[in-house]
Order: structure tokens, then sequence, then C-alpha cells
């Protein structure tokens, strides 16, 4: 349907929808590096050309949790080229907008704000790239909200219980109910579904009249027992699940029988790994809402770079060659140079007639060496195609099948490698790594103290976002907490010590105390790096512990350890510093003393020299009899609103913004009939013909 046909349609929703943007991501790479703002700017360019009402984003606008200066200068600039103009906004907002967006100074829709020009609304929930961190819990789209350029929404507050309040719009007759929950941690969610801790709020009046529109930005394939949020947790009266946080575009709503909703996912705009969910042809959608009919309409990205990707399987051409066969590394080698310049061919044959299509396309060739073949050398096969792939590093990926465990008898012969060996690591995080090493290993290499969720987390934040002193922190902080739990207990024997403790770690699993535990740590982490004046006030850690893939693109420095002696170690030389007791006259012997370790430690510290730092200082922490207890804090309007835009955000909240709570998992028996047209034959009438499904 032409957008000259709609324009008068006073009760139709034109709605642009797109999720996993990843604003600046790989933006410092000489080819790729403007492929995330070509398609952000395709992106709003397409919602300009159709006249939507307003841009629907599903999280993960941005890669980076801090993102550069100069992805913020392109994202606001092309916001403000695209979304902001004369165009007269054609509905209005019912609900109670200072509710609706909680998380700024200016609780009303950027459209309705007397000193801006809106022209396209942006809505969106934050995803776990660009999570609110840091005590004041702010993200990179509160920036974009301050400056009035995008609605953000969907911030839970609440680590205990999730309300989730609609903005309810009207247009004509047709009434949505947006309804948005941004990123949270898998685990934790799924148990506050299962806990009954989500209520979706729902309009008093006429509740049957309302299209029910949901955004949400979490694992929707399953990746662990708890580690995705099953379609069937969600609320049966929602009519459209907007899934973001999945890169592979499955955008054709699809219905799931159960709960009698459709659920569209539209996957990334901008491939961020080489695997194959990443292959499927990139879309946006255009939805339309009339009344509680709806019809999505695909438009394909001609902007994305192109991504090919196949497997072999060496085995697989045992007429070709064996192991043993002679030169047989020549003769692999010439089996994928074959299978690359078929993937080039088929590159070049797609991009005809697709002139804003990047020339060099992304190939990636997995090759299964097991059975006895050997790898050979990736760099030097890759040199052959440096003028024509966009990631001429990385093209041959190796892998082999897993391999059974072995009996593992003690510590010291423990094969990690073995251990955590698979088919393919990509994609998978930090945590996950940890999870599956302590599934994988014997009694005897299992923690005792911590538990996986906690050094998982602070594994992650040793990784992902540089801070030094989280693991040291998480085993000081959990070795103080337990001293102080047996002391409480009065247990002395080593037997009933070892079985109490036991006890105690597991009464914490998958709790609320775990969280918070953790989240105590974190803060002295970040307390101790404020203390040595690493980084500034204002620095952002996770308080929310999401799920952040990648930290700021600046380079981080590292520091060394907070140490009691009094060292002046060289910053960049590694200067011999005195020790606690030591005067300038007296000798240093190598090996010995605070002072040397201070200064060792100003180079960048692994994870084992991490653990072995907070070895040494639960030992001293251990000496000391005081075992006080810490304190932990943790931290209407009237009937008719004019279709034009508005001065001032609405008085007071409409009638129709009052709401009932409806339960996670309570199971609406009011019947409703939502019909869905996704033909793309009679696109000028996509609402023709009668409901096709009723709910009972």
């Amino acid at each position: 349907m032409s957008s000259e046909k709609t324009s008068d349609d006073e009760d139709t929703f034109k709605i642009l929808i797109a999720t996993d943007v990843h604003l600046g991501y790989l933006e410092k790479d000489a080819i790729r590096g403007n492929d995330s703002y070509n398609t952000l700017d395709e992106i709003l360019k397409c919602a300009k050309t159709n006249q939507v009402d307003f841009i629907l984003l599903g999280g993960d606008l941005f890669h980076d949790n801090k993102p550069s200066r100069r992805c913020l200068h392109n994202c606001i600039t092309m916001l403000r080229q695209y979304c902001m103009g004369d165009s007269p906004i054609r509905f209005n907002i019912l609900s109670d907008q200072t509710i609706n967006f909680n998380t700024t100074q200016f609780p009303w829709v950027n459209y309705q704000d007397e000193n801006l020009n809106i022209s396209i609304p942006v809505f969106s929930i934050h995803g776990n790239h660009d999570d609110p961190t840091g005590a004041e819990g702010l993200c990179a789209l509160d920036l974009l909200s301050a400056s009035g350029l995008v609605n953000h929404f969907g911030h839970s507050q609440s680590v205990e219980r999730i309300e989730i309040s609609p903005i309810l719009m009207q247009k004509g007759n047709t009434k949505l109910a947006l309804y948005g929950l941004g990123s949270i941690p898998d685990e934790r969610l799924y148990r506050m579904f299962v806990n009954n801790q989500v209520t979706m709020l729902r309009p008093k009046e006429d509740q049957d009249e309302w299209f029910n529109l949901f955004t949400i930005h979490q694992n929707r394939s399953k990746h662990g027992p708890t580690n995705y949020i099953p379609e069937q947790f969600l609320d049966d009266f929602l009519d459209l699940v907007v899934w973001g946080h999945e890169h592979e575009c499955l955008i054709a709503p699809t219905r799931n029988e159960q709960q009698l909703f459709y659920v569209t996912q539209p996957g990334s705009s901008v491939a961020t790994s080489l695997s194959p969910g990443e292959a499927t042809k990139k879309h946006i959608g255009l939805l339309r809402v009339k009344g509680r009919k709806m019809n999505l309409q695909k438009i394909p990205l001609k902007t994305v770079r192109q991504f090919f990707i196949q497997d072999a399987v060496l085995t697989d051409y045992e007429d070709i060659f064996t192991p043993d066969t002679p030169q047989v590394t020549k003769k692999v080698e010439d089996l994928c140079y074959a299978k690359v310049m078929e993937m080039l061919e088929e590159a070049e044959r797609d991009r005809l007639g697709s002139p804003l299509t990047p020339e060099k396309p992304l190939i990636r060739l997995r090759v299964d060496y097991s059975g006895g073949f050997e790898a050979f050398n990736t760099s030097r096969f890759s040199q052959r195609f440096v003028d024509r792939v966009a990631n001429p590093k990385d093209i041959i990926h190796f892998l082999r099948r897993r391999e059974q465990k072995e009996n593992i008898k003690d510590e010291v012969n423990v094969d990690y490698g073995k251990l955590l060996k698979t088919t393919a690591v990509e994609g998978l995080r930090v945590e996950d790594l940890v999870k599956q090493y302590f599934e994988a290993t014997e009694q005897t290499v299992q923690l005792s103290l911590l538990t996986e969720q906690g050094m998982g987390k602070a594994i992650q934040e040793f990784v992902d976002k540089d801070e030094k002193d989280a693991i040291q922190e998480l085993i000081t902080y959990q070795l103080e907490k337990t001293q102080r739990h047996l002391q409480a207990r009065g247990v002395t024997t080593e037997q009933d010590i070892d079985a109490e403790i036991k006890q105690f770690r597991d009464s914490k699993k998958n709790t609320t105390e775990e969280e918070n535990d953790i989240r105590e740590a974190m803060n002295r982490a970040k307390a101790h790096r404020r203390e040595r004046g690493d980084e500034p006030l204002d620095a952002d850690i996770s308080s929310e512990f999401a799920d952040v893939a990648m930290a700021s693109d600046e380079d981080s420095v590292p520091f060394p350890p907070p140490t009691r002696g009094r060292g002046r170690g060289g910053r960049g030389r590694g200067g011999r510093g005195r020790g606690r007791g030591a005067t300038a006259s007296e000798p240093k012997p190598a090996g010995r003393g605070r002072s040397q370790k201070s200064s060792t430690t100003t180079q960048s510290r692994s994870i084992m020299q991490a653990f072995q730092g907070s070895s040494q200082r639960s030992s001293r922490t251990a000496a000391s009899t005081s075992y006080a207890a810490d304190e932990v804090t943790i931290d209407d309007s009237d009937e008719d609103i004019s279709v034009m835009k508005a001065t001032r955000p609405p008085p007071k909240p409409a009638p129709s913004s009052s709401f009932t709570k409806c339960s996670s998992q309570s199971q609406s028996q009011s019947s409703k009939g939502v019909s869905f047209d996704d033909s793309d034959d009679d696109e000028d009438n996509p609402f023709k013909g009668s409901s096709r499904r009723s709910r009972r």
C-alpha cells in the first residue's frame, strides 16, 4: 500500500519496527566502520518516505555501553535530520506520561515539548549492550531522551517486582497500547516470571478495543534451563510481540498457539558475528494497525553488507583425500579456496542491481578437521582475498567435534582445554563459559565458598568492563560474610565447618541475597578504584549486571590493585618502591615485600593474577578478629486532544489511563478477535476481510 493511499486514513497507525541496530559496531575498522551508520540512515530515510506515525526500536541501538563521541554525533545528526520537521503528529497519548517516561526530567513525549519540532517520534527500549549502569541507572538512550530526540520507555526501576504500564495511544478510532520492557538478565527475569513478580497493567475501560503491542529484549531461544524467556510466560491478552536481542531475521509474524498472539523477530540490521543466524537477509517492518487488525510489510535493507557462510567437513571428502594422502594439507587448502570463490561469485550475482550494497562481502568457511587432519596457515590463505572480502583475517574457522570428557582424578591433571572444547564458541558470554566449566568438572574442583553465578558475574566485570578488583572484592566479601556466619553459629570442628559452609552457600543460590552480595562486592571494587583515582567519579559500573558484551571503545589503562605498603612503584618503569617497614638504606631482596608486587602489577593483570591477589588479601582478612556486620546500602487530560502538536503535555491523565493489574501468569478468558493479514498481493487494502480467528 503506497503512502499516498493511506495518508488520509485517520484510523490507521503506521509504525516502522527495527531492532538491534548496534550503532558504532567496528567503527574503527577501515572497511566495515560505516556499516551501522549507513544502515541507520537507510532506516530513518525509509520512515520519512513512508510517512510513519512513529518508529519503534527494540533495544541495542548502540553496540557499546559507552558509545564514542563519533557514534553519538552521527546518531544525533541523523535523528535531527530525519525526525525533526513540520509534519503534524496525528495521534494522541492518553496515559500518564510521568509513569511512561520515568527516566528523564522531562516526563512527556518529545513531540509535545514546546521547544522542539518533532515530525517522527522515536520510541525505544534499552538492550543488553546499551543498558543502564552506574548509581544513577543511566544509559546512552537517556542522553538522547534528555536532548528530546528519543522517547526512552520500558525501564524497570525495581529488581523485586516489575509493573509494565503501557503508553496508551489513539489515532482516530484506533486505540493502541504500547508495552515495553528493557533488557534484564534472563535468569533474573525468568525467576520473576515464575514467582509472579511481573505484572502488565491494562486499561479499565474498553479492554477489548485496545490493540496490545509489546516490545521485549531477551533471549528467545533456549540457552540454558533459565537463560531465556519462554513465550508462554507472556500474557495472553497481547496481540503482537516485537522480540529484540535475537539477531536472526524472522520478521514474518508467527502465531503462538498456546497464548494466541503473534511474535515478530526483526533481527539485527548489521552482522555482529559470523554465525549462521546473521546470514539471513536483513529486513525491517512497516506495521499497520487499524482497529483490531494488523498488517506487517517486510522491507529489505539495501545497505547491509552481504554475508555468506558454509561448512566443510573434511571426512566427507574421502574420495579426494584422507589424512594419510600425500600433501593432504595442500589439497584441503585447495578445497577451501574453491568454496570461498564459490561464495564470492554468489555475492557478485546478488549484488547486481543493488548500488547501495557494499562491494566487499563477509565470507566465513567453517572447516571441521576432525579425524586426523591438520589445519593449514590461515593467515597465508587469507592474503589471497585481501582485496575481495571485508573480513580477510577470519575467513577460515577451524573446529573439531566435541570430545568425550575424560575421568578427572585430581585438580593438577585437569585438562581445561578439553573441558571447555566446543564446536564453536562464537557468541558465548563469559559467565556461560564459567557455568559450563563448573558443570563439566568433577567434585574436587568445584567451588566451595562462592556460587557459580557470583563468580561468573565477577569475571564478566573483569573482562567486559575492565573492573580490576571485581574478582578480588567478591572473594573477600564472601569470605568475610562466611566467617561472620560461622562465628554466629558457633561451629568449631572442621567437619561441621565444611558442612555449614556448603549449606550456607547453597541457601543463597538464585536468590535476591546472592544478587545483593554481588552488587555490594562490585560497589566495593568501584570504591577502591575511586580511591586510587583511576577513573572519574561518574564512571559507569553496572549495577544491574546485565549482559553487556562490549565495554567502552576507548583503550582501558591497567592499574595496580590496592596495597597496604607505601611503595613508590614506577608507573611505567617498574621501579623498586620501599616496602612497609623498609628504609632507604636497607637492602631490598628480590621477590619479597609488597612493594615489588605493587610495581609488577602496574602491568595489565590476567584473571589468574586477580585470583592470586584476592588470595593474599583474603589471608590478611582471615587474620582479623573483628566481625562487625557491614551495612549494605542498596542504593487526565480531558476528552478531546488536538491531533496537531500540543505545546505542553496533558495536565492530568485521561480516563483511559486507569489500569487493572494482569498477572504475567494469568489466563485471560475474555474473547477477542485480532485479524492478521500478511498477504503482499492485495497491498491496496491490508485490512480486507473479516476476522480469521477468535480467542475464547
